[in-house]
């Protein structure tokens, strides 16, 4: 049996980053442009680039209204960096007119850490994925400034600053997992797609492009 049908959005950033980490699980990983592609996945990545650019694509390619019905409609989704941007009902500081997909009950902060030239590297205790640290790569990277209440905090950086969250299917990281070799965000990912009430549903459309 094949595993499952993780789409990764594709209009801008680390696309390619991630397909291989899917690859390496046995997911089959499917480039998603257009509203029939995610229609045929039974799990989403939007991962990291510029928030405001995937922002603006996703309107421009009419992505914009069924991610965030897909959302609504509980399908697991792991935004990193500028895809836990993209995730989160607000943002403090946003360019004009800058929107999200939304759906995590979250604030969060762009470029949090600095610019490009103040990316790192450092280690996180994250129990939620295991006892081992994980090495997490920050590249202009966001910080979570408030989280509601069911939203569950999995990780935080020197200073008390949240890097990483989870609330029902919705998964976001300040960080990029994918960089470092660390799968395991992802099979978070993949176990919340096994276990979601969708997957015992109708079929979803096939003929998507594969990556």
């Amino acid at each position: 049996m094949s595993g499952p049908r993780i789409g990764v959005l594709a209009l801008q950033g680390d696309v390619r980053e991630h397909v291989r980490v899917l690859g390496g699980l046995g997911a089959e990983a499917v480039l998603v442009r257009r509203p029939e592609e995610l229609a045929s996945v039974d799990g989403l990545i939007l991962p990291g680039g510029e928030s405001s650019a995937i922002d603006k694509l996703s309107r421009a390619f009419g992505m914009q209204q069924p991610i965030r019905s897909a959302i609504a409609d509980g399908m697991p989704v792991y935004g990193t960096c500028a895809g836990l941007i993209l995730l989160a009902d607000r943002i403090a500081d946003g360019i004009a007119g800058q929107e999200s997909f939304g759906g995590m009950d979250v604030t969060v902060r762009r470029n949090a850490f600095g610019g490009q030239t103040e990316s790192f590297e450092t280690s996180l205790d994250v129990p939620a994925v295991g006892a081992e640290p994980v090495r997490a790569t920050f590249i202009r990277a966001p910080i979570v400034a408030e989280a509601g209440e069911g939203v569950e905090v999995l990780a935080r950086v020197e200073g008390g600053r949240i890097v990483a969250v989870r609330q029902g299917n919705l998964l976001g990281t300040a960080f990029h997992p994918e960089l470092s070799g660390d799968t395991r965000f992802h099979e978070l990912l993949l176990a919340a797609v096994r276990t979601a009430p969708r997957l015992s549903g109708p079929p979803r459309a096939t003929g998507s492009p594969r990556a």
